[in-house]
């Protein structure tokens, strides 16, 4: 999924596709205050390859075995993330895309024109620390690879601290390695990504394969029996409907597309039909990838060990690492060490831009260890990546509703008189508009999910619309707001 590995962009110093003559001259032009210029943009080959690989990484071999714990039956499974998944496509080509090339600047940008410099401050902290909890729980994933030469015992589902001391070095050394990499900049970062990739893609459909064998998969009945009608959920966990999948994978992207961080990203794109490209990400990180996760856990429930947990009302450990090497030996962990590496290094990276724009006397290098730090602290405790789902249902539930500021300033209040870009335009450095908007609607849905039980995914949209139309309506009345 990797869906943080390309947020903010601070705004677009992150940019991967500027490895143009700017780069090679050491003169990198990011245009992060100005439009991109036409000279500058990119045909939809650069974001394909972009998207396919960044979407098949660390989280991936979380999610896929969470869905199995949810209950969730085939039909719901294979169904429901085909729909949700297209859903996404059409968020990103026809709400990002068609923005990103009309504007062609960076979220950081655009927001700032809109909320004020100190309200994209706020902004950027939830950004910060939501990045560094993201990155935390990839350095589980890898922590868990890396622990099995060891014989480390794993964390279980429901576990919530460090369950040895063992674990807590390993979760060190790693998050250290982690850091200092990504301290030394996106370059090296995104070589490193470029060469691991494809070899993480590989693995996982060689671990689909293997899983598909050892399950005795010898047609599609055998493999839709695989989650058959659905099952109880494991302990701790809720039950998934159709509904849940859907929403779910619809909303996990949701801060890049409906929430516009992919501003950053496709202002470079020749056209708005590059939005189509998010497809090869959706379709082979998040179901092709989903999918063969959840088989090597399948493989694993039918362990003796697997058998006597669940037997006593345990929730078996979800473990990628010993997965992995279950189905591919070495070859697993280390691609499970890469997938957990690509996801977390650029996600400290960028997170350590965030608190940079707070900070701008601070070094690249010295926040970037800083939100390592945090990352790694973060990734102690199992229970951020145990509860992947839960996460990244309320991080998109949180900056999805940002995305609905931009399109009402830039579609719905010029049809009313009022023209866009508020902050700019009137020099106030906090859009409280924004801030309310964002507030009430957030707060109220938080509110309903809490006391009535639904699941954060149910009401990322409806926080999305309702923070459009608080706005809006806020503005409408506000006449020294007219042009």
């Amino acid at each position: 999924m990797a869906w943080a590995n390309r947020l903010i962009f601070r705004a677009s110093r992150l940019n991967p596709f500027s490895m143009s003559s700017e780069v090679a001259d050491n003169k990198p032009q990011e245009f992060e205050r100005e439009p991109v210029p036409t000279h500058h943009l990119k045909s939809w080959k650069s974001f394909l390859g972009m998207y396919a690989g960044e979407h098949a990484a660390g989280t991936e071999f979380m999610i896929g075995p969470l869905f199995l714990t949810t209950g969730v039956s085939a039909f719901d499974l294979i169904v429901g993330l085909l729909l949700g998944n297209f859903m996404a496509v059409l968020s990103w080509r026809y709400l990002t895309a068609e923005i990103a090339v009309k504007q062609r600047l960076t979220l950081y940008y655009q927001l700032e024109k809109i909320c004020g410099k100190n309200l994209v401050s706020l902004y950027n902290i939830a950004n910060g620390i939501l990045f560094c909890f993201l990155a935390g729980s990839m350095i589980t994933v890898s922590a868990t690879a890396v622990g099995v030469p060891f014989d480390m015992e794993m964390p279980k589902l429901t576990d919530t601290l460090p369950n040895s001391t063992t674990w807590v070095i390993i979760v060190l050394c790693v998050g250290a390695v982690i850091a200092l990499i990504a301290a030394k900049g996106y370059n090296t970062v995104a070589k490193a990504a470029n060469w691991m990739s494809p070899l993480i893609v590989l693995g996982f459909i060689l671990a689909g394969i293997v899983a598909l064998n050892d399950l005795n998969i010898r047609s599609f009945n055998d493999f839709w029996n695989i989650w058959g009608e659905g099952q109880d959920p494991f302990p701790g966990q809720i039950k998934f409907s159709f509904w849940h999948v859907v929403l779910w994978s619809w909303f996990c992207n949701g801060a890049m597309h409906i929430g516009m961080s992919d501003l950053s990203v496709f202002r470079f794109a020749r056209n708005a039909s590059s939005g189509w490209t998010t497809a090869a990400a959706m379709y082979v990180g998040h179901y092709m990838a989903w999918i063969s996760a959840s088989l090597l856990y399948a493989v694993y429930l039918q362990s003796p060990e697997a058998i006597t947990l669940l037997s006593t009302r345990h929730a078996p450990t979800v473990a990628p690492g010993p997965m992995a090497y279950n189905a591919l030996g070495v070859f697993g962990i280390l691609v499970v060490v890469m997938a957990g590496w690509t996801t977390a290094n650029p996600t400290i990276y960028r997170a350590g831009l965030a608190f940079q724009s707070i900070f701008p006397k601070a070094s690249t290098s010295t926040v970037t260890i800083v939100a390592g730090v945090v990352a790694t602290i973060a990734g102690l405790f199992p229970a951020i990546a145990m509860k992947l789902l839960d996460f990244v249902a309320l991080y998109g539930f949180i900056l999805s509703p940002v995305g609905a500021i931009i399109i009402v300033e830039l579609y719905l209040l010029p049809k009313v008189g009022i023209a866009p870009n508020w902050a700019e335009r009137t020099g106030i450095n906090f859009n409280w508009s924004v801030m309310f908007s964002w507030a009430i609607s957030v707060g109220l849905c938080y509110t309903i999910s809490v006391f009535a039980g639904v699941f954060l995914s149910f009401l990322v949209l409806p926080a999305w619309i309702g923070c459009g139309l608080i706005y809006f309506l806020m503005k409408k009345s506000s006449k020294h707001d007219y042009n």
